[in-house]
């Protein structure tokens, strides 16, 4: 296994190199069209000076007496007559320079030329549409890891996956209608092989904004729902590691999305929000470890319950932001629940999600912490839910203490990680990115049950992480990191990644 590590680390190396020879051939050829723009900026503003002493009030000059020979010539035309013709010229020649140099930097694609920018809480990748003056955009992002098993494979396998490769395509009708979606093809194929079941083709979200005023905007459609630092920003580049935290998996189910319709906007300058009303879960899919299995993903989604989603985010400076989430309602979606032995009923199954967040970036720091709760009513009806039990490989009429896992009244998660990018020491000009980082999380989706049952204590888990991201440019990023995961009972495999992925 430290083989493979350095090889991947001789990859990283060799990438390297070659950025850098291309950025430099690059970064030349910027300066020279700087220098192109710094002199045609001076004759725009030597043009400009011309018109303004063209256009100076005639008082200014001393009038003079008119000799017989000036009174009978003809007069010269006003200089006032061409000065519209010359302003359009300087406005036409500044928007051409403008749009050439623009076209230049696209083609070029260097970091300091293409500005990788999100809004209204979405990823630089899933946010094209906006920053467009009208039509199509189109975007997307890709992955793929390596995973090695090194201590504790419980029988797994190592595995070469390319996770996903997604399109986000938007269209901006107006300036205040906007469509935007994102469409994820999974691990290849939809096909099975020997090796493993088939992916999947997602709409991961496809909404249709009214972008009103800064303050309140209108949105609808399937939704990305806004909680924690992933579910809504998940591109490669922009998260540590080649796993998601397991925090924003098992507690946080991330990719989480809904069909529904909301509000969202800035209050004041920092200060976001976003209010939706959405589907909520089918409790059905709840499930010892996670709620995963109950997201309904926009497919036919049972609506008898609904949800509701806030969240708010400030940044009071640039390096510094905080906010939080919650998430509340119903998810029973009308069905019953129950086995032969109890019996079958209806169950509300309210269930409360809150969650607060902050993050740092500062001089190379990237700091990020995340706690999370959710609570759940009805846990010991699920508990004892023969297709719920079923899905999870026991019998639900088993005693509650007789083994069979049950469903969390509540789950607590939390995760810290910071990464420091110390390629400036080795290259103090360069806009690549090296980081060495660090992340710890914790869960227990069993930390409270119904009374009468026992705590499945494998579902209370810590997880040490560390790595290295590096990026040859921002839309481009490499990964390498290690994994040791121990849970309170039985053993959890260790393991070591390489990968990495793209977005544009």
């Amino acid at each position: 296994m430290p083989g493979k590590f350095v090889v991947g680390m001789i990859v990283v190396a060799l990438t390297a190199t070659a950025a850098r020879a291309d950025e430099a051939a690059l970064r030349k050829r910027i300066q020279e069209l700087e220098e192109q723009q710094r002199l045609f900026n001076q004759q725009l503003q030597e043009l400009r000076q011309e018109l303004d002493r063209e256009h100076a009030p005639a008082a200014a000059v001393p009038a003079a007496s008119p000799s017989p020979v000036a009174a009978e010539a003809p007069a010269p035309p006003p200089a006032q007559a061409a000065e519209p013709q010359r302003v359009e010229e300087v406005e036409r020649r500044q928007g051409i320079l403008t749009d050439e140099i623009r076209k230049i930097r696209e083609f070029l694609v260097l970091p300091e030329t293409q500005e990788l920018k999100g809004y209204y809480g979405l990823g630089p990748a899933a946010s094209k549409v906006y920053g467009v003056q009208r039509g199509l955009s189109i975007g997307g992002y890709g992955e793929t890891n390596f995973k090695a098993v090194v201590k504790n494979g419980n029988g797994t396998s190592d595995e070469f996956d390319f996770v996903r490769l997604v399109a986000y395509l938007g269209y901006k009708f107006t300036d205040k209608i906007v469509f935007n979606s994102e469409i994820e093809f999974e691990h290849a194929s939809t096909e099975s092989t020997v090796s493993s079941g088939g992916g999947a083709v997602d709409v991961e979200f496809a909404n249709l904004d009214y972008l009103w005023r800064p303050w309140l905007n209108l949105r609808g459609g399937l939704m990305l729902v806004p909680v924690g630092f992933i579910n809504e920003v998940h591109e490669p580049p922009f998260y540590l590691g080649n796993v998601r935290p397991p925090v924003e998996q098992q507690i946080i189910p991330t990719t989480w999305r809904a069909n529904g319709a909301g509000v969202f906007g800035q209050i004041i300058d920092g200060l976001e929000y976003k209010a939706y009303g959405l589907t909520s879960f089918n409790a059905l899919g709840y499930r010892t470890l996670n709620l995963r299995d109950a997201r309904q993903s926009g497919n036919e989604e049972r609506a008898e319950d609904w949800s509701f989603v806030g969240r708010t985010d400030y940044a009071p400076f640039d390096e510094w932001s905080f906010g939080g989430s919650l998430y509340v309602g119903d998810q029973g979606q009308g069905e019953e629940y129950g086995n032969d032995d109890i019996g079958f009923r209806k169950a509300g199954v309210l269930t409360q999600l809150y969650e607060i967040h902050t993050e740092v970036q500062t001089a190379g720091v990237w700091f990020r912490a995340l706690g999370v709760t959710t609570l759940v009513d009805d846990a010991g009806i699920l508990s004892q839910d023969d297709s719920i039990q079923s899905q999870q490989g026991c019998d639900a009429t088993m005693s509650p203490t007789g083994g069979c896992p049950p469903i969390g009244k509540v789950l607590l998660g939390a995760y810290a990680e910071v990464a420091y990018n110390v390629m400036p020491f080795f290259l103090p000009e360069t806009t690549q990115y090296l980081a060495p980082w660090f992340r710890y999380s914790w869960l227990d989706t069993n930390n409270k049950v119904a009374k009468g049952f026992s705590r499945d204590r494998a579902a209370r888990r810590d997880f040490y992480e560390l790595g290295l991201q590096y990026k040859p440019i921002p839309q481009v990023v490499l990964k390498a990191d290690y994994h040791i995961q121990d849970a309170q009972e039985g053993t959890l495999p260790y393991e070591m990644r390489v990968g990495g992925g793209f977005v544009f």
